[in-house]
């Protein structure tokens, strides 16, 4: 197996899954080995369209744009984050642990029903993003994300969606290193770690 240094970690995964908060972990983690490093959110927007359309009059999102008119914006939306991220990691000279990538935007768009044209285009639009380093598949049962996501109560999907989700992340044949994401907190993060020290070279300070 070769041995790259890094300049992109992508974790990805349904919701729930616990992206963000292994992003997180292994930012920190990296750079408390003195690794430059930049955590990168790449929200889709949804959450802050809500809140937008919520104060210019309640509307919800889907509504106001529709369907497809929101999976646009938000395609658009998620790839100036991902731009945004690598460029400013890259400018620093840091790694990008990036809390969402590339993939999540297909799976949503296909899940979500955009249709096979909306679906190439976000295709086409974010093949101007390089393949991370590492790329980190969060598996985990869409029942068990269901749980997790109503525990922590800011939000919520339904199991339907998680579950149609998880089947896109399958069907797409994503390669990525699979880790199981339904294993308490801190032996993800530790398969994270192992996952980053075998597969790349960092430079720490």
């Amino acid at each position: 197996m070769a041995v790259r240094r890094a300049t992109a970690i992508a974790l990805v995964g349904i919701d729930g899954s616990g992206k963000t908060t292994q992003a997180m972990r292994l930012t920190e983690e990296l750079r408390a080995a003195g690794v430059a490093v930049r955590y990168g959110p790449n929200p889709g927007g949804r959450r802050w369209l809500a809140r937008a359309t919520k104060k210019l009059g309640g509307q919800d999102p889907a509504k106001l744009l529709g369907r497809r008119g929101l999976l646009v914006v938000e395609s658009v939306l998620r790839w100036l984050a991902i731009a945004r991220s690598l460029l400013a990691a890259r400018l620093g000279g840091r790694i990008a642990v990036m809390d969402r990538y590339t993939v999540c935007q297909q799976v949503s768009v296909r899940v979500h029903g955009g249709g096979r044209f909306l679906q190439r285009a976000v295709k086409l639009a974010y093949s101007a993003f390089p393949a991370p380093e590492i790329l980190i598949l969060l598996d985990i049962t869409p029942e068990a994300a269901f749980e997790r996501i109503e525990r922590r109560g800011t939000d919520h999907e339904e199991l339907s969606f998680l579950r149609a989700a998880a089947e896109a992340y399958r069907d797409m044949g994503v390669d990525a290193v699979r880790i199981d994401g339904g294993m308490p907190e801190d032996e993800v993060a530790q398969a994270i770690w192992k996952t980053v020290l075998t597969r790349t070279t960092v430079a720490t300070g």
